[in-house]
């Protein structure tokens, strides 16, 4: 996405200027004409976002955890009654997190010299798009502790499933990488002292043996050269998948992956119906939450599919058609959206999407790797045995043939 410099007014008549982010200057115009604002000038710019505020650019994530704990302890000052200014001084020296306090410093110093809240959380250029989205509405509402509190709920939630899917996937790749260690010993130092053993003995090796001593006598041999490979290789593909084209084509293989696919769709589905929700729910329009949503999802195929959808609302289609138009979306989410917009309750229909399918894909992430596990169990042990077969099968063969007359 393009930086662009850009100079308006406000509601209150002020004049402000910003950097921000955009596909292109019209799209960065139509965001900001939408939510009131008299636009002046718009420029291209080369610096970075955080550079701009003199903040170290290196990094542009922050850890959420962190972040739902800062976000706490502000929904807990903002409460009690103190000034939003007030608020950010105590916390903006005094959070654990040295990363998110220079960021919260920058928002302290923005809103010092008169910017809005959501002005500064997203001139910062860090922080979720849904999060300065969800103040931005707190602000025009002057509901701003409703909001934190909603955010917070979906932030807890969103981590909640986050973890319970990482906690689901820790055994089984232990396993994986369990498996791949007894591999790489026994073929790279195993079988390399079995061929030196029948090397000695000028023995007829059977086919099987000769394959797997070939094998592990060139892996022996070659071990660094490998490893380099392998290195490389996972070097390459990392930075292959931070391209655009990588992260298109890794969006495909993951949504025509057998099983998998279809619990990745649901959980895209699921974050969708939980963004959606909470800024519906937070009285922001729908096109403008779709674009906001847009910029919240990492799926390239998800964002290719939110785009279409917000063309279409924009034009007078409904939410349920624009989506369903994108053939990404499971029939029943479709369904559900279609039953809210008909009986107005869209925002607590697209919540039940969400916890429907995060349900769903909790579920069926258990079935699965309750199958994966045994078959990697199945999978090693017929590995140990092959190699447990072609390495004593001469040795039997030499002891019948000691044995004869």
């Amino acid at each position: 996405m393009a930086e662009f410099l850009l100079k308006y007014a406000d509601a209150r008549g002020q004049i402000k200027e910003q950097v921000a982010e955009a596909d292109s200057e019209s799209d960065l115009r139509d965001k900001f004409a939408q939510q009131g604002f008299l636009i002046y000038s718009i420029k291209p710019t080369g610096k970075s976002l955080v550079a701009s505020l003199g903040v170290g650019s290196s990094r542009k994530k922050i850890n959420m955890e962190k972040f739902l704990i800062f976000n706490q302890q502000f929904l807990t000052l903002v409460r009690a009654g103190l000034p939003i200014l007030k608020c950010l001084d105590l916390l903006a020296d005094r959070l654990t997190d040295p990363k998110l306090g220079k960021y919260v410093q920058v928002v302290r110093d923005e809103v010092r010299n008169g910017a809005l809240l959501s002005d500064a959380f997203g001139a910062a250029g860090v922080f979720p798009p849904i999060y300065v989205t969800s103040i931005m509405a707190g602000e025009k509402s002057g509901a701003l502790v409703e909001v934190l509190e909603r955010y917070l709920a979906y932030q807890r939630l969103s981590m909640s499933v986050r973890k319970k899917l990482m906690l689901a996937l820790i055994y089984p790749a232990v396993l994986i990488v369990l498996v791949t260690a007894l591999i790489i010993f026994m073929v790279t130092y195993v079988v390399p002292q079995f061929a030196t053993l029948y090397a000695g003995l000028s023995a007829d090796l059977p086919g099987i043996t000769q394959f797997l001593i070939t094998v592990g006598t060139a892996a022996s041999e070659y071990l660094l050269l490998i490893v380099l490979t392998v290195a490389g290789t996972v070097v390459g593909a990392r930075l292959w998948a931070q391209t655009e084209t990588g992260k298109e084509k890794l969006d495909q293989w993951k949504r025509n992956t057998p099983v998998l696919g279809m619990i990745w769709i649901k959980y895209q589905v699921a974050q969708l119906g939980r963004v959606l929700s909470t800024l519906l729910m937070g009285g922001i329009p729908l096109v403008q939450a779709l674009e906001t949503a847009f910029s919240s999802m990492e799926s390239r195929l998800l964002r290719r599919a939110l785009e279409q959808a917000r063309q279409l609302v924009k034009e007078g289609q409904p939410l349920s058609a624009s989506l369903n138009n994108a053939k990404l979306f499971p029939p029943l989410a479709i369904d559900m959206i279609e039953v809210g917009e008909s009986t107005g309750a869209l925002p607590a229909m697209l919540n039940s999407v969400a916890e429907f399918y995060e349900e769903d894909v909790t579920t069926q992430m258990t079935a699965t790797l309750s199958l994966i596990e045994p078959a990697i169990m199945i999978f090693m042990g017929g590995f140990v045995a092959f190699v447990l077969v072609a390495l004593y099968l001469p040795i039997f063969s030499l002891s019948d043939s000691l044995g004869g007359p």
